[in-house]
């Protein structure tokens, strides 16, 4: 969940690429999109909409047409679930042939108003059975920046804090508190080949609408609760070759989660507001069962927190038409301060970095001893930010992220005192 920050925007951000610069996939996702699906509930359509019991209020997914990928490139998709579908029903003599509906924003909004979550999806259908209809997220899309913001402070605190980015190719163990449309989960498991995602959300209206509109694989939910579903039965299997079995979903509070599970994560990511987009008093009271518990659920070496805050404080406005020089950078508030602070009290060092174009702010914390160069050592702003940047080029490059990690860690970075 995110806040906008008040700003004139008059370009679209421009990549100066250079021969010794990795030149990085097309991002569906870059916020230059963001005019495509930024309107009211009245621009859309209303593609799901449910009352929640667990303080979200009415939760729907409206829909916007969105610009890429092009229809020129369609033909390519098609044929590759041409091929899927043949793998996974080789009793076939003939090759099923699929089409391509479109690609749509799917937004999720809490009581008509507030933006929870948004993801692209593609819908398809077999050319032999046109109300087979196939709704899948694009795991690869982003859309929203305080999401690249976390992923990109989140993996290069753990690569800086004696993790080998390399054996996320075999095992890596993520926790997500807080699921919205579930593009972050997704997002990793579909980067990381050997992560393993841990999801929990306490809102069973919120998972229904991430797997009946927004194309969240439906076989990832663990819990007993009835998800209705309308793709077909194999459909998991064809869309995400795999990905949907790394991926586990949980119906639960996530305090009793936390406090009740085995796992020792490499990974947490917390992104958890209510329909009243507040971020829960639990999840960050330094007294409470949740952070204690949390403490011990962390590897004790590498084990990285990533936080999703709104900014309690008001946004600089600019002017400018040059986006090398915009900036918006977020000072940090009372409110802020002191959920900043539980966690650095109870997981050793702490970062704060202001997310571009909206007033969100991302914590991190962690155990540090990597990052801080050994325990003991004076810890100083410099030398935590220039350990950070070091890797990012090693983290954009083994995961092969379509955007550059620097513009999300380096804005108003700030230690937690």
């Amino acid at each position: 969940m995110w806040r906008g920050a008040r700003f004139a925007w008059r370009s679209s951000p421009v990549r100066r690429l250079s021969s010794n610069v990795r030149r990085l996939p097309e991002d569906e996702g870059d916020w230059s999109y963001y005019s495509e699906w930024w309107g009211t509930a009245s621009d859309g359509r209303t593609v799901f909409q449910s009352t929640s019991d667990h303080g979200n209020g009415v939760v729907s997914v409206v829909a916007y047409p969105c610009s890429r990928p092009a229809p020129a490139q369609w033909p390519t998709t098609e044929r590759w679930l041409g091929q899927r579908y043949a793998k996974i029903h080789p009793e076939f003599e003939h090759d099923e042939e699929f089409r391509i509906l479109g690609y749509e924003w799917r937004v999720l909004r809490f009581n008509g108003n507030t933006r929870q979550s948004t993801a692209k999806t593609m819908v398809a259908y077999r050319k032999s059975d046109p109300s087979s209809l196939y709704l899948m997220q694009q795991p690869h899309c982003l859309a929203v920046p305080y999401l690249k913001s976390m992923v990109s402070a989140g993996l290069m605190t753990l690569t800086s804090s004696s993790y080998d980015l390399l054996e996320a190719k075999r095992t890596m163990n993520i926790l997500c508190i807080g699921h919205g449309g579930g593009s972050l989960p997704l997002f990793l498991a579909s980067k990381i080949k050997g992560a393993v995602v841990h999801i929990v959300d306490i809102d069973p209206v919120v998972i229904s609408a991430s797997i009946q509109a927004m194309g969240f694989p439906a076989s990832s939910v663990k819990t007993s609760d009835q998800i209705l579903v309308s793709q077909p039965a194999h459909a998991d299997s064809l869309l995400w070759d795999g990905i949907h079995d790394r991926l586990l979903l949980y119906r639960s509070d996530a305090e009793d989660f936390v406090v009740d599970n085995p796992y020792i994560y490499d990974l947490v990511f917390i992104d958890a507001y209510d329909g009243d987009d507040i971020f829960p008093h639990k999840f960050w009271d330094p007294q409470g069962p949740f952070l204690k518990s949390l403490e011990s659920r962390l590897h004790p070496v590498h084990g990285t927190v990533v936080v999703n805050l709104h900014s309690d404080s008001e946004a600089f406005t600019t002017e400018t038409n040059d986006y090398s020089l915009f900036q918006c950078i977020l000072p940090m508030g009372r409110y802020v301060s002191q959920v900043c602070r539980a966690y650095k009290e109870h997981l050793g060092l702490a970062f704060c970095v202001s997310v571009p174009w909206l007033c969100n702010t991302t914590l991190v914390a962690c155990r540090g001893r990597g990052l801080c160069g050994g325990e003991g050592l004076f810890v100083n702003r410099d030398t935590v930010l220039n350990t950070l940047i070091s890797k990012s080029h090693l983290v954009e490059t083994v995961l092969d992220l379509p955007f550059p990690c620097l513009q999300y860690v380096k804005r108003g970075f700030m230690l937690v005192d």
